[in-house]
């Protein structure tokens, strides 16, 4: 039998039956394009070299919703996966069912509250016990532009909404497509969530996108983001429906588009093609003050058998460990959830979204993306990812998208 070694502060203090089992994972997620299925690799060769035995269970789609369909038939039907990809509120909503698993022995052993950001590690905690581990901190109002275009246009990146759209106005108006996107609603939602953050500031977009508040909800600056979706939805093209978001940021990489807002996974797509930041691409983050951020992160379920269990505390301790925090990071775009992973290997857009995470979660300005199930539970974010949707495909206007969005809300509490 293989041995299990977990480090040396972990092998002799965890589980002592799950010591001499030979780890064993069935691991649940969504990544499953380019860039994304290049880093769930890294994981999987570190679980492999360790002595465990990874059976991958991958669900495609971007958003994680048919992962999600995937797992309730699972745990419906007491076959639940050893560890599945989950974020934000979904972690707690689990537990209240009393499916997941207690990994506060790996957290404590590996001292995991030393080295994550306090807003982070909330989100994996449930009643003050470790139920989730988290992989990356991922930024959501993201720019990415192509170099290229922008230069034989004579266009920076914008910093204001208005410089923003005077670029958009003179791409369209030289025959290249302003915004590549994909309409699909959590695309939209992402969008809408980086445009009201720089509309309503950090405080005005934690009012109403984590504290559900009315008066934010039904506010003039609200009306104000609705004005500039409806702005933006004549600089996208008219074959957006559907669009996955990876072949929009392809629209970007072959200059068919100058500009996509979208999180820095699509900076994996970027390097995974071998495009080089600040040569072939440009990021910047969207007109505003704040960072939107999107913890992905593996919750454990509980399942019999001292080899699960044992896989379940491998993968515990290997997500959050350094050297996984680094590889994963430089593939999938994003960067470590831990703070003192050093950052020499990464480009330029992983340093400005450390130093931008640092200085908002001094300045409490580093906030819950709405639109990735980081702020709210799934009832509210999809009332609100609804009415966003139906006001960017049609000819609503702000008033009444203001209305239906506060209704919307109401609703669904």
């Amino acid at each position: 039998m293989k041995s299990v070694f977990f480090g040396a502060v972990s092998a002799t203090a965890l589980i002592a039956s799950a010591v001499h089992a030979e780890p064993q994972a069935e691991v649940l997620h969504w990544w499953t394009s380019g860039g994304e299925a290049k880093s769930v690799a890294v994981l999987q060769e570190e679980f492999a070299s360790k002595g465990g035995t990874w059976t991958d269970m991958p669900v495609a789609g971007g958003g994680g919703d048919a992962a999600m369909t995937a797992l309730r038939a699972r745990v419906l039907s007491g076959n639940a996966p050893t560890a599945v990809q989950l974020k934000g509120p979904a972690i707690q909503e689990w537990y209240e069912e009393g499916v997941l698993a207690d990994i506060s022995a790996v957290a404590e052993a590996q001292g995991w509250a030393d080295v994550l950001p306090a807003s982070i590690a909330g989100h994996m905690k449930c009643e003050g016990t470790w139920c989730a581990a988290p992989v990356n901190v991922h930024r959501v109002d993201w720019i990415w532009a192509n170099a290229d275009v922008l230069e034989a246009n004579g266009i920076e990146m914008p910093t204001t909404w208005d410089e923003f759209n005077a670029a958009a106005d003179k791409l369209a108006a030289a025959g290249v497509i302003p915004l590549a996107h994909g309409g699909q609603a959590w695309q939209d939602a992402t969008v809408f969530e980086a445009v009201a953050l720089g509309i309503l500031g950090p405080d005005g977009f934690r009012k109403a996108f984590v504290d559900l508040d009315m008066d934010t909800l039904k506010s003039d600056e609200m009306k104000a983001v609705f004005d500039q979706m409806r702005t933006m939805r004549g600089y996208v093209d008219e074959n957006f429906s559907g669009r996955d978001w990876n072949l929009a940021t392809a629209m970007v990489m072959n200059g068919e588009a100058a500009f996509q807002i979208m999180g820095d996974w699509a900076k994996g797509e970027f390097m995974a093609a071998g495009k080089v930041p600040g040569e072939d691409f440009l990021c910047a983050s969207v007109p505003g003050d704040g960072f939107l951020y999107n913890v992905d992160s593996f919750a454990m379920f509980n399942v019999d058998g001292d080899d699960k269990k044992a896989g379940q505390d491998l993968l515990a301790e290997l997500i959050v460990g350094q050297n996984f925090q680094k590889v994963f990071n430089l593939n999938k775009g994003s960067i470590p959830a831990r703070i003192d992973v050093p950052l020499d290997e990464f480009d330029s857009c992983a340093h400005l979204s450390a130093k931008d995470m640092s200085e908002s979660s001094d300045n409490g300005s580093l906030l819950p993306s709405y639109a990735h199930g980081m702020a709210l539970r799934g009832a509210q974010s999809g009332a609100i990812t609804d009415v966003v949707t139906a006001h960017f495909n049609s000819d609503m206007s702000s008033d009444e998208a203001v209305n239906m969005l506060a209704d919307a809300v109401a609703n669904s509490m």
